[in-house]
């Protein structure tokens, strides 16, 4: 159900002169256009996002599923991120390089490798360098099996199972590294997610991905992402390449305190990857700044409350609602409340009751939960009384209007 009561004229007085804001309960839907988003650009698919506050400045195709190659180690890395900070499994433990990890992504494989000995024991730590910085599919194949005691098994339980709590609802796994399978499906914007997830809640591992080579079995091998040497501020995050997917790439710089997050995928060449990232991350560092939508504490709207000594509950975020704004302040921006109501009573402050949505240019440019201000307690047996008549009269009028 959809908030009546967003407070528009604060909104539009914290947005000053960084586009107009309406506030809107109608749906926004459609793909953003070229001509709306001023750039354009030669991947099949792509997506450009704000770290901080997960604000979208640009997407093309981005939610269609398409082989992810090795940008699928990301996931791999982010479950054994999640165990060791769990505790369940340490840096210095150890994982044996199986045959099946040494045919299928070693040596003898051909593709990229960290050069594991069959049969050696390798710490969790040096299995991660050789994984990020030299895209060793032996690596993977190693953790994935000391953590689960079977690559399918990992990929089928614990990557999926992760991918699904950090809100990646699409993405499908059918090995550790992203070799050839057809279970292997993301879209660009769940990679993206999966590294913005890095970035913020990973920081001490995130350097790993800046890390320019690593030496292993005496063999010193530079990391694959093509930013680190060619734009200011790059520091990650990883390339693929098959040929069921093309040439793909997640990467990730910092510039004047402002990060943004690259995904590309299903270019044909390895240097058009790079080309298409780098100037799709300086076009939105010359053509965005970040503006304040809502202070954090600041009232955004109300909900409405079944059952309570009020009939509404007002409406805070926690944290501020930031969004990226075209510099020439020519963005259109729509922000709506978003909840499941009414809600019902008793009513805790603090609780989570919904989500504030704003979109720029008819596409979602950030999210942020929304929760009560304040309490509301139960009202009386009269107020439930009315409330629930009130609510039947509602369903009904909308049980009849599904019909027409």
């Amino acid at each position: 159900m959809l908030a009546r009561g967003l407070v528009a004229a604060v909104l539009i007085a914290a947005i000053g002169s960084g586009g107009t804001l309406y506030a809107a309960n109608q749906s926004v839907q459609g793909a953003k256009k070229v001509e709306e988003s001023g750039f354009d650009g030669d991947a099949p698919t792509a997506i450009l996002i704000e770290a901080s506050s997960g604000s979208v400045l640009f997407e093309k195709n981005a939610d269609e599923l398409r082989a992810p190659s090795s940008m699928m180690k990301l996931m791999t890395a982010e479950v054994v991120f999640n165990a060791i900070k769990k505790g369940d499994v340490k840096l210095t433990d150890e994982y044996r390089i199986s045959e099946n990890a040494w045919r299928k992504g070693g040596a003898p494989s051909g593709g990229s490798t960290m050069f594991a000995a069959i049969n050696s024991k390798v710490s969790v730590d040096d299995l991660l360098h050789g994984a990020i910085i030299q895209s060793g599919n032996d690596a993977c194949i190693a953790l994935a099996e000391g953590i689960a005691g079977n690559e399918k098994i990992f990929a089928a339980d614990f990557m999926t199972k992760r991918a699904r709590e950090l809100g990646m609802t699409k993405s499908t796994f059918g090995n550790s590294n992203g070799l050839p399978d057809p279970g292997n499906k993301m879209t660009v914007r769940e990679l993206g997610i999966l590294a913005r997830h890095i970035i913020l809640d990973f920081p001490e591992f995130y350097k790993l991905f800046g890390e320019k080579e690593f030496t292993w079995n005496k063999i010193r091998q530079p990391n694959r992402n093509p930013l680190l040497n060619s734009m200011e501020g790059a520091d990650g995050l990883k390339t693929g390449f098959t040929k069921e997917g093309g040439y793909g790439m997640v990467g990730s710089a910092v510039q004047n305190g402002t990060r943004l997050i690259v995904v590309v995928n299903g270019l044909e060449d390895p240097e058009d990857r790079a080309t298409e990232a780098k100037k799709m991350l300086e076009w939105g560092f010359r053509n965005f700044e970040t503006r304040t939508l809502i202070a954090a504490d600041q009232q955004v709207g109300y909900a409405k409350v079944f059952g309570g000594e009020s009939r509404s509950v007002k409406l805070v975020a926690k944290t501020p609602v930031k969004v990226m704004v075209h510099k020439n302040g020519s963005d259109k921006l729509i922000a709506r409340v978003v909840y499941s109501g009414p809600v019902r009573a008793p009513v805790e402050a603090g609780q989570k009751v919904g989500v504030v949505r704003v979109w720029r240019s008819g596409n979602i440019a950030v999210e942020t939960p929304v929760y009560a201000a304040e309490a509301v307690g139960t009202g009386s047996t009269m107020r439930r009384a009315i409330d629930g008549a009130s609510e039947l009269v509602i369903g009904m009028f909308r049980a009849g209007a599904e019909k027409l």
